[in-house]
């Protein structure tokens, strides 16, 4: 089973993976206006806004350390739980204090969800075959990413916005659903097997034996690892996706702003859609490079395609250019979140591979937080027309970022 990219298995993580990102993705667009709807002040619509991912963030460390400690199938059944139940705390909300209790809530449970799957679903994938199948978990992530808004936006244009909220609670309640049926049920690794194996590998894996000896080290005399909050390795991977994330979350929070107040002739609901089917396209064109291919290379054409995107962006005029932003786009942050967090999976032992999934996605965490956070500093203090050449200055940090840090990422990533 381990050896097949299509296994049952492996095809029911992918399917929970989908549910698991759709849910919060249709319930982001309408939850300010929601809360403006039932007497909240502009202030708290945006703590409402940014308070999920500010509590994944703060729990995706235990959350990884989880995914290392306990089976898979249960920290992703509390973590669908937990969405679950946010879901629902949406739907009967009398007053804001409510909303906020569930956005945290909803943070939680998708920490859980998010490091967890990410986990489950690399676990069941040979070596040789990581960068591929998580490239096909992320076509998951992007073809939820794009179709819950539209179906949130739709139905609480029809309905409102607890029947949309429904609609979330329906697709995290069929996360729960899903794993039922999954086999594996991702036990976690042993240390002790881990290092078995790696005793009769070649000498160019002697480090990460000496890596292994450190972390038995660190193990209590019960046989219980203690708490890490990041893996080391893996930073150089959060710093490198977070500059990545930084424009398109900013360009996801006010692209419709900037069209706007440019007077831009472009249809601005069309974007992310084009952008995922882009994206789709891309990863799936490419799967067999991502396991062939160096970091570095991915690194040098995802950063040219960025700037490409911003470039576009800058100077939109028409939905042509609109377009070649969206194909951009989806070649630089798109691939490289897929090959950052596949990377992140080789820098890790295979025991440490939820703590190395937290550690990228705290790094993503962040670039989801501060997109919009800079995107606002820059809207409301230069001219809109320098709003994207601003954005420029996160490309040339990716490569500052690898050069500064990333020696054991050269060293260690397991691409030839």
């Amino acid at each position: 089973m381990k050896q097949n990219v299509y296994s049952r298995d492996i095809l029911l993580v992918l399917a929970a993976s989908f549910f698991y990102m759709a849910s919060p993705m249709l319930v982001t667009p309408l939850i300010t206006g929601f809360t403006e709807s039932i007497g909240s002040s502009a202030a708290l619509m945006g703590i409402v806004g940014g308070m999920m991912n500010l509590c994944s963030l703060i729990c995706r460390p235990l959350a990884g350390n989880l995914a290392d400690k306990m089976s898979k199938y249960r920290v992703s059944l509390i973590g669908a739980v937990l969405m679950t139940a946010a879901c629902a705390g949406y739907i009967m909300a009398p007053n804001a204090a409510v909303v906020v209790v569930s956005r945290i809530v909803n943070g939680a449970g998708f920490a859980c969800c998010s490091v967890c799957m990410a986990t489950w679903m690399s676990n069941m994938l040979p070596k040789d075959k990581i960068g591929s199948g998580m490239g096909f978990y992320g076509t998951m992530n992007a073809l939820a990413m794009a179709v819950a808004p539209a179906i949130g936006v739709s139905i609480y244009q029809m309905f409102g916005y607890r029947v949309s909220f429904f609609i979330a609670l329906l697709f995290s309640a069929a996360i729960i659903i899903v794993i039922q049926f999954i086999r594996d049920k991702g036990e976690p690794e042993s240390t002790s097997e881990n290092m078995k194996e790696k005793s009769g590998s070649s000498a160019e894996d002697v480090s990460d034996i000496s890596d292994d000896c450190a972390d038995v080290s660190s193990i209590n005399k019960k046989g219980k690892r203690s708490i890490q909050l990041i893996d080391i390795k893996v930073v150089p991977i959060a710093l490198i996706i977070m500059l990545f994330a930084i424009p398109y979350c900013a360009t996801q929070s006010f692209l419709v702003t900037y069209a706007q107040v440019r007077h831009l002739n472009i249809t601005v609901s069309m974007f992310f859609p084009v952008y995922a089917l882009v994206l789709i396209v891309l990863r799936l064109s490419l799967r067999n490079l991502f396991d062939k291919l160096p970091f570095r290379t991915f690194l040098l054409c995802g950063s040219v395609s960025l700037l490409l995107a911003i470039l576009c962006l800058a100077g939109m005029k028409n939905n042509g250019m609109m377009f070649l932003a969206c194909f951009f786009l989806a070649g630089g942050y798109g691939i490289m979140s897929s090959v950052c967090q596949s990377t992140a999976i080789l820098l890790a032992g295979k025991e440490k591979r939820g703590l190395a999934n937290s550690t990228y996605y705290i790094g993503l965490d962040l670039g989801m937080a501060l997109g919009p956070m800079i995107g606002g500093a820059l809207y409301g203090q230069l001219d809109i027309s320098l709003f994207y050449p601003a954005l420029l200055a996160t490309v040339p940090l990716t490569g500052v970022v690898y050069a500064a840090m990333g020696r054991g990422l050269r060293k260690n990533a397991g691409r030839q």
